[in-house]
């Protein structure tokens, strides 16, 4: 049981934690941050919610869908998601190091273009970097909160 001062810190902290794990990540290919730290502050957003509420919180009352409890952590359907986003990371990890060598590059080879005449930002700046770092970043969030899921049910 946790206390209502825990829950309502964690419903205020938790979207602040999330939109600088989205800025550390989409900042990664020119400054500190990427995919890596972007996805373990996510994971600290996850785990926030878990120890505040517990595992089956989010499938429940966020995605309004019935938890089944003669599942096993192993066949919880969150678990499931989770092990998903590594895989799917490790393939566009795996994705953009070889985009290289079909265009005749060597493996993990990086470019980058610039669009001009976007409203606001006027030049923006779209590297291949941002791919990896977005498989990095399923990777990361994959690998921790199923982790973290399946020793919380033990």
């Amino acid at each position: 049981m946790t206390t209502t001062i825990m829950q309502t810190t964690v419903r205020v902290t938790v979207p602040i934690v999330l939109v600088l794990s989205i800025w550390l990540f989409l900042q990664g290919h020119n400054l500190p941050g990427g995919g890596f730290i972007g996805g373990v502050l996510t994971t600290t957003a996850f785990v926030l919610i878990y120890v505040a509420y517990d595992l089956d919180y989010l499938e429940s009352e966020v995605l309004d869908r019935e938890v089944d409890p003669g599942a096993s952590v192993y066949g919880h359907r969150m678990v499931t998601a989770y092990r998903r986003a590594l895989i799917t990371g490790l393939v566009v990890v795996l994705g953009s190091g070889v985009a290289g060598i079909v265009v005749g590059d060597p493996f993990l080879t990086q470019t980058y273009v610039h669009l001009g005449g976007v409203p606001i930002y006027h030049d923006i700046e779209l590297a291949s970097a941002l791919v990896f770092d977005l498989g990095v970043y399923l990777v990361v969030v994959g690998s921790i909160l199923t982790v973290v899921s399946v020793v919380s049910a033990e």
